[in-house]
């Protein structure tokens, strides 16, 4: 009777069949095994479409724990586990420079963005397979992990962190920032402003009309300003006098 094999590939033995070779084989399951529980394998995305394939009795890559993509597939790269019957335990790390969606039939399936790291598994439910995720999107392990920088726990609301959205600011930029010692309230003080603070002082400045001195030209002397005429005019205006 021929050997049959599970849908992760394990070959199964048939009673009294491969006598005197069936320690090899035996050995080999245990290789694959290996591979199930702990092996690790990088895999260098080429194209949009990649097959995760696990094969009888034989290493494979979809057979491996921990699945590290690499490469610059040009788009979002499909990967399809094979075989859809199949249920299996996926750690995926994404090092390639575009998303990746892992698929196994027509059920749900799992998009892990450039950068990101997945906990998945397959159900194996034939054509219609479904691919989950054990670990949530990196947004939903915020939510229940607290979270420190300098060891210090942030307590930002979602809403709080969702202000960065958006923000292309560089490393060399952010770091401006380094040093200010200003306060809240004096940094408030520029809240409204449309432009550039210096154009608007030196506009004011042009408006200004100098006083002609007609005590001494070239203005030498001590002037005295005041409110009110000294010789008797109108509060409010203003006089100066030019002492030499």
């Amino acid at each position: 009777m021929a050997s049959s094999y599970t849908a992760a590939g394990i070959e199964l033995i048939a009673d009294g069949d491969q006598s005197g070779t069936w320690g090899q084989t035996t050995n080999t399951n245990w290789q694959l095994l290996e591979e199930m529980v702990g092996g690790v394998v990088s895999i260098a995305l080429t194209s949009t479409t990649y097959s995760l394939t696990t094969s009888d009795g034989a290493s494979s890559n979809g057979r491996h724990a921990v699945i590290v993509f690499t490469g610059s597939p040009g788009g979002t790269c499909t990967v399809t586990v094979s075989p859809n019957d199949m249920q299996k335990v996926y750690f995926v790390k994404n090092s390639s420079d575009e998303s990746v969606t892992i698929t196994q039939g027509s059920g749900s399936n799992v998009t892990i963005a450039a950068g990101g790291t997945q906990i998945v598994y397959c159900d194996g439910a034939g054509s219609g397979a479904a691919v989950n995720t054990v670990s949530g999107s990196e947004v939903d392990t915020l939510k229940t992990t607290n979270f420190y920088l300098g060891g210090t726990q942030v307590t930002s609301t979602a809403a709080e962190l969702n202000i960065l959205d958006g923000v292309t600011a560089n490393t060399a930029e952010i770091n401006v920032l380094d040093g200010i010692t200003a306060t809240v309230t004096e940094l408030n003080y520029t809240d409204g402003v449309t432009s550039a603070i210096q154009t608007q002082l030196d506009a004011k400045q042009a408006t200004l009309t100098n006083i002609s001195d007609s005590s001494s030209a070239n203005g030498y002397g001590t002037r005295t300003v005041s409110t009110s005429d000294p010789s008797g005019g109108s509060d409010g205006d203003l006089w100066y006098k030019v002492s030499s």
